[in-house]
């Protein structure tokens, strides 16, 4: 892994700093760095586009949270370049390395001593009037939302074309194992260990409250219809981006033909990670 992209949250001095010492680290060791235009400057390099970067490295590096990691992993779709994630946000469920880890965890990394590990992507297709007008992929989740916090919505409900319910919500979120301690966990979903092959259907605030998530093989096909007219629902995308949605639009989910490929720590302990993250057991 000679060439090494590295992309950085903006507007962040924490990065900075990280880079006054990892840049010459890596360049005594013969690697090559791009970086991009939020930084580039301030160390007199040429910058690269973030989205040329995933054409010219062998591995990517993530200096943010985990909305920085979503990102990158959406940049790098197709391209099979593995991500190390370095966490400088807050729970970091997926920027595992720790600021004080880095170099560690690099050079075993540049080593080939840490695994890659391969999570599943979703793709989202929103399907209107028998036409398909949008098409995302997506690392954590597929949420359907409203902007209107006194209203609910209704939304038909399909699993490989067989009905299931009209659930009557606030929204539904579709999540990929990874996304599982996202979005999902908040509405009440459950925690899936990240390499299952599988995908979470949560209802967000369901008026029935028998209403639960449900867990799906990720060889299932879900297909969504909007029965309100309301003029402020979205499919939200990665809790990044969103699409609006009109009544009888059919959002379809299904698991992505793309992996996202991220380098794992040697000493990860994902039970560990839940624990730190999540306190479990403590008062």
């Amino acid at each position: 892994m000679k060439r090494i992209g590295i992309i950085c949250k903006a507007g962040r001095p924490e990065p900075v700093d990280i880079l006054r010492g990892l840049l010459p680290w890596l360049k005594e060791r013969g690697h090559e760095v791009l970086l991009g235009p939020e930084v580039s400057a301030e160390f007199g390099m040429p910058a690269t586009l973030r989205e040329e970067m995933p054409l010219l490295a062998d591995m990517m590096m993530v200096l943010g949270g985990d909305g920085t990691m979503l990102s990158a992993a959406r940049l790098v779709v197709g391209k099979g370049v593995p991500i190390l994630g370095i966490n400088l946000g807050g729970l970091g469920f997926i920027t595992e390395v720790n600021r004080n880890e880095i170099y560690d965890a690099l050079e075993k990394v540049l080593l080939d001593k840490c695994m890659v590990e391969e999570r599943i992507m979703l793709s989202a297709f929103v399907h209107r009037a028998g036409k398909k007008v949008a098409e995302f992929i997506v690392l954590n989740d597929a949420v359907i939302n409203k902007g209107a916090p006194a209203r609910i919505i209704d939304i038909e409900t399909y699993v490989n074309h067989s009905y299931v319910s009209t659930f009557k919500a606030d929204g539904l979120i579709i999540s990929s194992p990874t996304g599982s301690t996202a979005y999902s966990l908040s509405a009440g979903g459950p925690i899936l260990y990240p390499t299952l092959n599988c995908i979470v259907l949560t209802p967000i605030c369901p008026h029935t409250l028998t209403n639960r998530p449900i867990v799906l093989p990720d060889s299932f096909t879900l297909e969504l219809v909007v029965r309100s007219g309301m003029d402020d629902v979205f499919l939200t995308l990665d809790g990044q981006s969103g699409f609006p949605l009109k009544k009888d639009d059919t959002v379809e989910v299904k698991k992505s033909e793309f992996f996202t490929r991220l380098l794992i720590p040697c000493h990860r302990d994902y039970f560990n990670v839940l624990r730190t993250k999540l306190k479990w057991g403590e008062r």
